[in-house]
């Protein structure tokens, strides 16, 4: 044991079924790298078989995304069981993707030590999320498998299991991103349902550490897109003089939208939480261009809509007044919505007024 490499050590936690043993391993893998008892990275001389799917238990039942059960916004003690119930599935898979980002990539790409002290990190932060979460469940009277799960973000892994670039770009610079845009309105609605020790949890542990998982994504996708052009070398230290945000750069960017309309269904939607993302190292670039290509369907609703509800053939320039009054999509009734959709409709030069002759 004393010459295993920490590759070997991230298969023995993948190989590992039960979610508390594997969480346990992997914390005592962590500790033994960063206190220097594991020295090497991988074995240069040997080749390892990751599997294509980690070891899992199978007591939690399985369901398409599309089928699982409303969480509820922990109102009742049954909404606030499904959530934390979620969320700790959520975390179960994350253990396995940040030991599997290690051992499938690590030797692969050539990457520099960095890398592998970054994702151990992010690994035993996850790890002990799900310890966490797994033990507030069974105060709250379940446990971690009474509940119906999904694999979504298992998908996604296998999806991007032979490109790293596009391992970093959707599992952190999608998913987990996606995770820092809902987890505000989370702790609000626990908060609300009067459980402030899960609305602690979340917003004092696993909020803050998040953002550190979804900066380890950022920093490595940037690092391999600037080591492709020759921008960076291997030895170079990574970030060393960057500005507050790691994704403005515009080869960045371009390789960013490109592979998440390769492997991500769907543009990226608001809402976004701005702040936190910053925080993570994300641009605005990172989900404007999305974001338009998202609001272009509700620029042709509208535009539609007006012209079969305004007397003459042509849209004006100026907002008409209306007499009829003009249904509007769900995703479009929030206040914070109209708000976002007018001024990204400005910013991004997207014309929702020009003539548009009448279709009905």
């Amino acid at each position: 044991m004393g010459t295993e490499s920490l590759v070997a050590a991230a298969l023995r936690v993948l190989n590992t079924a039960d979610p508390v043993d594997k969480a346990r391993l992997g914390d005592k893998v962590a500790t033994k790298w960063q206190q220097g008892l594991i020295t090497t990275p991988y074995d240069p001389s040997l080749d390892f078989s990751v599997p294509d799917r980690p070891s899992r238990l199978t007591n939690v039942k399985l369901v398409p995304p599309s089928l699982m059960p409303k969480l509820g916004k922990a109102g009742s003690l049954q909404s606030r069981q499904a959530i934390v119930h979620s969320l700790a599935h959520t975390e179960s898979w994350a253990i396995d993707l940040s030991w599997d980002i290690i051992a499938r990539f690590g030797k692969q790409e050539a990457m520099p030590r960095e890398f592998f002290t970054d994702f151990v990190k992010v690994a035993q932060d996850e790890g002990r999320h799900f310890s966490l979460l797994a033990a507030r469940l069974e105060e709250l009277g379940s446990f971690y498998g009474a509940l119906p799960a999904h694999d979504g973000l298992w998908d996604s892994a296998t999806a991007t299991a032979n490109d790293l670039l596009a391992r970093l770009a959707v599992e952190h610079c999608v998913h987990e991103a996606r995770g820092l845009d809902v987890l505000p309105t989370t702790i609000s609605r626990f908060r609300n349902g009067g459980d402030n020790q899960t609305a602690d949890l979340l917003e004092n542990v696993i909020y803050p550490e998040e953002i550190t998982h979804c900066a380890a994504g950022v920093k490595w996708f940037r690092y391999l897109c600037l080591r492709s052009r020759d921008l960076i070398s291997a030895s170079q230290e990574v970030g060393a003089g960057e500005s507050d945000s790691m994704m403005e750069t515009d080869e960045v960017i371009r390789r960013f939208h490109g592979i998440v309309r390769t492997y991500f269904r769907g543009p990226l939607k608001p809402p976004f939480n701005e702040a936190a993302r910053k925080a993570a190292g994300f641009g605005p670039q990172c989900h404007s261009q999305d974001l338009c290509e998202s609001l272009l369907p509700i620029a042709r609703w509208l535009r539609v809509q007006l012209a079969l509800h305004l007397p003459q053939r042509s849209l004006p320039c100026a907002f008409p007044a209306i007499e009829k009054p003009i249904p509007v999509p769900p995703c479009c009734r929030s206040d914070e919505t109209r708000k976002m959709i007018a001024s990204q409709v400005t910013s991004r030069n997207v014309t929702l007024w020009q003539p548009l002759e009448r279709t009905a």
